[in-house]
């Protein structure tokens, strides 16, 4: 994935003035996603759903985004018709919510499709995927096997891993098929099944859950899940805190297809 000042409004080079926006500086890029002028550039082709590449920008700030309108969302027969974008969301916050940073700026937002997600579009190699990763042993991957037991993602491919070109941070993306109440998590991480979890991780889950239950969590989840998904998360990062190691495969599908 890549972010690029993006081009101007009649398809001119952009200021050379814009400054693009820091996916760390959160307040900044959700700034430039809620409110930046989004413009269509044209369609993620491999995506399942409509996965759109947008131009954003806002005063002196202009990026990237994926924009994912609700209008796009393929039926599936075991989540609710039109919620996957909001999904998207979700995984935003639990994952600020855990102070761990995995997955880039998304905010709910209307476009030129309507209601959907806008993610900020991080540059990233497109040579490292979630394989290279873990073999490279980034520290970042164990983190991204626990979030998903914590949001139940029912596909994490290899390409739902990003390195970012200039650092190397790890980011986490594609989250419109999490939080089912029903055991659902199929990923390429196994390689991690069985292992510890580090105390300071332990805590972060253990918070997590009570945030779920009754604290800001809960109250940033409602309109985005139903209330037996929020209970869900809290139930699953408990969870897997008591039992202080990342969990085995189980079921007859543990694994997304295409792994890629």
């Amino acid at each position: 994935m890549s972010q690029s000042p993006g081009p101007g409004p009649a398809g001119e080079p952009a200021d050379a003035r814009s400054t693009p926006p820091d996916p760390s500086n959160r307040s900044q890029a959700l700034g430039l996603l809620r409110d930046g002028d989004l413009e269509v550039l044209g369609r993620i082709p491999w995506a399942s759903n409509a996965t759109l590449l947008a131009s954003v920008c806002r005063d002196e700030l202009r990026g990237m985004a994926i924009y994912k309108p609700r209008r796009g969302e393929q039926p599936l027969w075991d989540f609710p018709n039109g919620t996957l974008y909001r999904r998207e969301v979700a995984a935003y916050l639990v994952s600020e919510a855990l102070g761990w940073g995995l997955v880039p700026p998304t905010v709910v937002r209307r476009g030129p499709f309507g209601v959907g997600s806008a993610q900020l579009y991080v540059e990233a190699d497109a040579q490292l995927t979630a394989f290279e990763l873990v073999e490279g042993d980034n520290p970042a991957m164990p983190l991204v096997a626990a979030f998903d037991v914590v949001v139940n993602n029912a596909d994490r491919k290899g390409g739902h891993c990003l390195a970012e070109t200039a650092d190397g941070r790890v980011w986490a993306i594609d989250h419109g098929v999490c939080f089912h109440v029903e055991p659902k998590l199929r990923t390429v991480l196994w390689d991690f099944a069985g292992q510890a979890l580090d105390p300071a991780v332990i805590a972060d889950l253990e918070e997590l859950a009570g945030n779920a239950r009754e604290g800001d969590l809960q109250r940033e989840l409602r309109g985005l899940l139903d209330p037996d998904e929020i209970a869900a998360i809290a139930t699953r990062a408990s969870g897997l805190a008591l039992a202080g190691c990342l969990p085995l495969p189980r079921g007859r599908r543990p694994y997304p297809w295409p792994l890629v």
